[in-house]
This record gives C-alpha cells, structure tokens and sequence, in this order.
C-alpha cells in the first residue's frame, strides 16, 4: 500500500517529504489555500527526492498547460479533480503520453463508485465533496472490485488511519489530516507514513 501527501508547497514541506519518503506528493495547481504557481512547483520538484513520485492536482485545466507540467518533469502524475470526462482523458493522454492519470470522484452513493470504476483513467480517487474538505464519505460504498487503482482520500487523519489502512487501497491519500493550522506538520506526516508502512499497527 502506498501513501500520498497532497498540497505541499513550502521548502520545508520538502524537506519534510524527502526525510519521511512518501510514495507520492501532491502539488495544487487549482484555487486553494495550498494553491502553487508553475515557477513554485518547478523550484521544489528541483528539491524532491527522486524516489517520490510528483502528482499535479487539476480542476478543469487547459490540457496544453498540464503537458508543458509533464514535459518539464515538473509533475510525474495528473490527478484530475473537475468535471473531466473520457473524451478530456484520452484527449490529454495524446499530449502526455503514458504519464499516469488519477480521476478523481465525489462520492454520496453506491452509483459514485460504479461511475469511477467506468473511468479509462489508470487511477481513480475516491473523494468527498471536491476534495481539502477534510472530511470523510461513507467507506462502506467503496467496491473490493475497485481498491486495486483506489486512491483512499477524504478527511483521513492519524485518528481513522488504521481503519483506511484495512480497506486495502492502493494508495492512501492525505492532506488536511497531515496539517496543524493549514500547515503540513512533520510529527503527522511521520505517523501517517509509518501507519501504512506498518499496516495500521503503530498506535
């Protein structure tokens, strides 16, 4: 299982990153307090440790804009968190190549999960609401068919990790849970990690 901490955007949320070593790290290119410009982004990728995987989160973008991202290396994954849908996917793919690409959900019923799972994205992220709520959906709606490309996100904290961690997705996914006061806090980032590094069995 992997483990993913989005909406890093300081020199000290790198360092942070590159001593807990994360499976991936997300950087904010939509409207968010988290927000990063492209110059941002390409300064703190410079930063990260090869070994964690860049993931460029999008709300509508302008598919050129996510291709230069991708070509400079500054995101070496699209998460993709608006109103895109199969045709804006393959569309993108013939500009990126084989980067891999996440979609994200909102999930409120059992039909939210079905329509992820009709996503040719290689990922999906199952969500709530449109995502930095901090709060969690309904776990039981999750399908086992789905959890092998599952990003688990939404309101994940170091309280309910062990009981992510048992849903067995590929990927965990946090943000807010990893933050005091809307700023990425070490001691949680390191919990989180080892949470998932150890099944859950750290508490």
């Amino acid at each position: 299982m992997k483990i993913k901490i989005c909406g890093l955007f300081r020199t000290e949320d790198i360092e942070y990153a590159n001593t807990i070593k994360p499976d991936y790290i997300g950087f904010v290119f939509a409207k968010s307090k988290r927000q990063v410009t492209s110059e941002q982004a390409y300064n703190l990728k410079q930063m990260l440790d090869k070994n964690i995987k860049s993931v460029g989160v999008f709300v509508n973008a302008d598919i050129h804009f996510i291709s230069e991202l991708a070509k400079k290396e500054i995101i070496d994954v699209i998460q993709l968190h608006g109103n895109e849908n199969n045709i804006y996917i393959s569309e993108l793919r013939k500009h990126t190549g084989d980067i891999p690409i996440i979609k994200a959900v909102s999930v409120k019923t059992n039909e939210d999960v079905i329509k992820a799972d009709n996503y040719i994205s290689d990922f999906v992220l199952l969500d709530n609401g449109k995502g930095g709520t901090g709060e969690k959906f309904d776990w039981n709606l999750i399908e086992e068919s789905i959890k092998n490309k599952m990003f688990l996100a939404g309101g994940i904290n170091i309280n309910n990790i062990k009981d992510a961690v048992k849903i067995n997705p590929y990927c965990i996914d946090v943000s807010s849970g990893a933050e005091t006061d809307g700023i990425k806090d070490k001691n949680k980032m390191i919990q989180l990690v080892e949470a998932v590094r150890n099944n859950g069995g750290i508490f």
